[in-house]
């Protein structure tokens, strides 16, 4: 783990309450897509150091020029703080941290079942494939409530469109749009888009009580646990 100062260089909005962030990226830094970073703001004043301080999944690919996160915007002082930074402002990056990493056999295919900004991660590996061209399988169930509210969703459908062996399934809990997945991720929809659930590797990202529920259903649908991966963000 190394500590970079870096500059905040934009910021926008990539879905209903969710900000986006830039980051000038180091020369130096290497990461693996999925893997993730501490955020330490300049410290308010009387404010406990510690209360700067956030971690962040890079959104960003290894091969893109800048880094990114992105995170919902829910009221914690950090967020909000981190809101009104001013773009050129300095900021400490801690990183690299995490072993929710892409297997390297592209034999194995991935299914990425994920809720909401635990997307993030998850679009670092998935660009970061598509980018490098490898043979592996893509598969991603994003579920979110509405379409507002899930990021990066335009392009993970261009990115479909684009690339074979990506397959982008949006699901709306509380949304129903033509031709999309609407309700819970449950086993019958998983079997509609995953035929074969003995040979991927499983990676599971977002609420923690999403994250759970998920790997509690995919064991009870037979998938072998030395095939599941997971990464709970816990009040994201």
């Amino acid at each position: 783990m190394t500590t970079y100062d870096v500059t905040l260089t934009g910021k926008r909005e990539v879905a209903e309450a969710t900000m986006e962030f830039s980051l000038q990226k180091p020369a130096d830094l290497t990461y693996r897509a999925g893997q993730f970073c501490d955020i330490q703001l300049p410290a308010r004043e009387g404010a406990p150091q510690r209360d700067s301080l956030h971690g962040f999944s890079f959104v960003s690919a290894p091969f893109e020029p800048d880094l990114r996160v992105a995170t919902r915007m829910r009221g914690s002082r950090f967020k909000e703080d981190f809101r009104k930074l001013p773009t050129g402002s300095t900021v400490q990056l801690l990183a690299a941290f995490g072993d929710f990493t892409l297997h390297r056999n592209v034999d194995i295919p991935a299914v990425f079942i994920i809720g909401g900004i635990g997307v993030t991660p998850v679009r670092s590996m998935i660009v970061q494939v598509l980018h490098e061209g490898t043979a592996h399988r893509l598969t991603l169930i994003h579920a979110n409530r509405t379409p507002a509210q899930a990021p990066y969703k335009e392009e993970f459908r261009r990115l479909a469109q684009a690339h074979e062996n990506f397959t982008f399934v949006p699901v709306y809990t509380d949304t129903k749009v033509a031709g999309v997945e609407h309700g819970r991720v449950d086993g019958e929809l998983i079997r509609r888009h995953v035929t074969d659930l003995k040979t991927p590797r499983f990676y599971m990202s977002g609420p923690e009580g999403m994250v759970k529920a998920m790997r509690a259903l995919l064991l009870e649908l037979g998938v072998d646990e030395d095939n599941l991966r997971t990464e709970e963000f816990q009040g994201y």
